[in-house]
Formats: C-alpha cells, sequence, structure tokens
C-alpha cells in the first residue's frame, strides 16, 4: 500500500508574530531569531534522515523564505520539485489585518458573538464572526475558507501519491494548519496553538488524510542542539 506524508511546519517568527499583531494576508519577513528557528528545524528534519519528494509552501513571503532555510540546511535546495499554493495561505482576517491579536479576540469577536471568552469558539464561529464585522467585505466566509484548505493540502498529498509515495515538505500558517487538524480530526481539536517551527504530519493513504502528530518541536529541538554544538 502506498503511503504518503505531509511533514507541515508553521513558519519562522515574523515581526507582527513577535508584537503579537494579526498576520494574515498580510505579511512581515521572519526576524534573525525567526530565521534562526527554521535553521534548527531544517538541520533536525535532516538528522531525523528523513527524505521529500517535493516541496510546497504558500504564496505570502513568509512560508517561500522558511521552506528556503529549510531546504538549505536539508540540502535539497533546488534538487527536488518546489511550488507554491494559495490555497495554503493564512485566513484571510479582511480589515483587521494588522490588528492586535487582543483586539480581535477580546474586543470585536466577544461584542460580533456574545461569546465572553473567544478561546472557546469554534474556527467555523470565528470565521463568521469576522466576515460580519469586517467592512472591507475581505474576509472568507467558513465555507470558502475550509474547503480552500482542503483543497489544498489533498492535492499536494495526491500529487506526491501520483509518484509512488513518500513525503513532502510543506510550510504553511498557524491558523490553517489548526483548521486542517480540527477538519480531519474535530474530536481531538481544542484551538490549537502551534509553535513557529513546529511540524504537524498528515498521512494520505487510499484519498483520505489522517493525522500523526501535531505541533511536533521535537525536530528544532534536535536541530538546536546540533547548532549550539557547531557554535
Amino acid at each position: 500500500m502506498t503511503e504518503t506524508r505531509l511533514y507541515i511546519a508553521r513558519h519562522g517568527k515574523t515581526m507582527f508574530n513577535t508584537i503579537g499583531r494579526i498576520q494574515g494576508w498580510a505579511d512581515t519577513p521572519l526576524t534573525t531569531t525567526g530565521e534562526e528557528g527554521i535553521r534548527e528545524l531544517g538541520l533536525g528534519l535532516k538528522d531525523a534522515g528523513l527524505n521529500f519528494k517535493l516541496a510546497v509552501s504558500s504564496d505570502l513571503g513568509r512560508t517561500v523564505q522558511t521552506i528556503t532555510i529549510a531546504q538549505k540546511e536539508l540540502d535539497i535546495l533546488g534538487q527536488i520539485p518546489y511550488y507554491q499554493d494559495k490555497r495554503i495561505r493564512e485566513w484571510c482576517f479582511g480589515s483587521f489585518e494588522g490588528m492586535y491579536d487582543a483586539d480581535l479576540f477580546s474586543g470585536v469577536l466577544p461584542r460580533i458573538s456574545g461569546i465572553v471568552d473567544a478561546t472557546t469558539m469554534s474556527f467555523e464561529e470565528i470565521a463568521n464572526g469576522i466576515v460580519e464585522a469586517d467592512t472591507a467585505n475581505w474576509a472568507e466566509s467558513w465555507e470558502v475558507l475550509s474547503g480552500r484548505i482542503l483543497d489544498g493540502f489533498a492535492s499536494i498529498a495526491r500529487k506526491v501519491e501520483r509518484q509512488g509515495g513518500g513525503n513532502a515538505l510543506v510550510v504553511s500558517h498557524g491558523m490553517t494548519i489548526a483548521t486542517l487538524v480540527d477538519l480531519l480530526e474535530p474530536e481531538s481539536q481544542k484551538r490549537l496553538i502551534l509553535d513557529n517551527g513546529s511540524v504537524t504530519v498528515i498521512k494520505y493513504v487510499d484519498g483520505k488524510m489522517t493525522v500523526e502528530a501535531v505541533g511536533d518541536m521535537s525536530y528544532r529541538q534536535r536541530g538546536a542542539e546540533m547548532l549550539e554544538k557547531m557554535n
């Protein structure tokens, strides 16, 4: 039986991540700390002996920057096919792009939904609340958002499967990866918060995606140990 796995990393820490601002389709580059974290990730993946047939990122700059650094550390940059897929972009937060996280999740969403604690809201409720409050009408409905996320990751898996299976290195975004996990295993989802450079593993067999690991930081931790010995 052909097995395919997507090793989906969250991009490195960015300027907006550092100061707690919402970063959906808006983009800021990785900080020096963020770049170092992805060097750790690449080294840790290499040390684990993982081989990749395909590399894919979203089309946003922070994921392109991340996958470039990771591939350099893995010694696969330019050695395997790579492309960008806008379907695995972060959520679009519309007119709330760049707002402080706390203002949206502790201010706007509770007022719209009537729910005091926004951390208890489902992803669908959050998406619907953002759409309702977005004066620019840019935010995506839950149907559009969830559909493009599932389609994007399934498309990557199918490409690898057609090549006989194996592993793909994928770089996406925190809310997008958490949404994918929620869609695949809703009973186990409790509003995941995924660290920058963490790895979520999705297995794909016979057209079905299943979750094997969520937010794994062991690759980064191993890479950090290796970098410390090098310095």
